[in-house]
């Protein structure tokens, strides 16, 4: 759901920037006054898993796959505040290194998938993270917010001008429900499986097992990936959609930045599986770092 450069121009651009800089501001003030914090390297381990999990595309319908958007993921096992952060330094990271969502719109994609998308997992962190249906909760919460996030990108698309919100909001909501269906069972499921994992080693060593997963996850699975178009993509294909330019607007839009390791690849490598497997863990092992150093500033000591 990562909008590419061109996809919106407009002063929609400046204005989701304005609304995701205000956001992401208000995140860190709150995840920084917080006195419940994840352990740093546990916050960067979650981090790279989210990272790792948006390259594993998989099949839907018709021609479309997704991925896990990871918003509900990240709150559950973070809380609320360094959930959002670690999902925009996911997002953040995508589109500086790997070109995956426009430079230009970048507060639009942080905006939908780090903010909104969070949104309903917040509701379940702050309001029913103690009730005997929890797991229920974040399946439901992990489904709203891709619809929330696929919602708001048909809006923005509206208002830029390029496809009339009669028709993006339809097939943007009912692409996006396959996608937010198995979203929501891979939420549960990794949910699941990430707190058992760690219920069975020492706290100091949680942080492996979302960094262990994460690994596996981009250098052995990212490779065989789904190839083809996701629910955006494939909207934007199905509707015909062009840009200012009149150029079909697609996730290999024409970008304003040269990133280092565009399409998830190393054009070094010719393999293209090992290419990819060689990104992942490029990207697993920068996401890490970043978050890591991110954390240690928003748990230092108030004096």
């Amino acid at each position: 759901m990562h909008i590419p450069d061109m996809m919106l121009q407009g002063a929609i651009c400046p204005a989701t920037a304005a609304l995701a800089s205000i956001g992401l501001a208000g995140t860190a003030y709150v995840a920084y006054k917080t006195k419940i914090k994840p352990a740093v390297p546990f916050f960067a381990g979650v981090t790279a898993l989210i990272f790792a999990a948006q390259m594993a595309n998989f099949p839907i319908q018709l021609g479309t796959s997704g991925h896990l958007l990871g918003a509900a993921l990240a709150v559950a096992l973070l809380g609320s505040a360094f959930g959002i952060m670690a999902m925009s330094l996911v997002v953040i990271a995508q589109c500086l290194v790997f070109a995956d969502g426009g430079i230009s719109v970048l507060g639009a994609n942080l905006l939908n998938i780090a903010l909104l998308a969070s949104l309903p997992a917040v509701v379940v962190r702050e309001f029913f993270s103690a009730t005997s249906f929890q797991k229920t909760a974040y399946f439901g919460a992990a489904f709203v917010g891709t619809l929330f996030a696929a919602a708001a990108c048909a809006v923005q698309l509206a208002i830029a001008g390029v496809i009339p919100i009669q028709s993006v909001l339809p097939a943007m909501l009912s692409i996006h429900t396959f996608i937010g269906l198995a979203e929501a069972g891979l939420t549960v499921a990794a949910l699941v499986a990430v707190s058992y994992a760690v219920s069975r080693v020492a706290p100091q060593r949680a942080w492996m097992v979302p960094l262990g997963i994460a690994a596996v996850v981009a250098v052995v699975i990212a490779p065989f990936a789904a190839t083809t178009p996701d629910g955006l993509e494939s909207v934007a294909g199905a509707l015909a959609c062009t840009c200012a330019h009149g150029a079909c607007v697609a996730h290999a839009s024409g970008s304003f930045l040269t990133a280092p390791f565009a399409d998830y690849a190393v054009s070094a490598v010719s393999s293209e599986a090992l290419s990819t497997a060689l990104a992942g863990f490029i990207g697993v092992a920068l996401l890490f770092a970043v978050a890591y150093g991110t954390g240690r500033m928003l748990v230092q000591k108030e004096h």
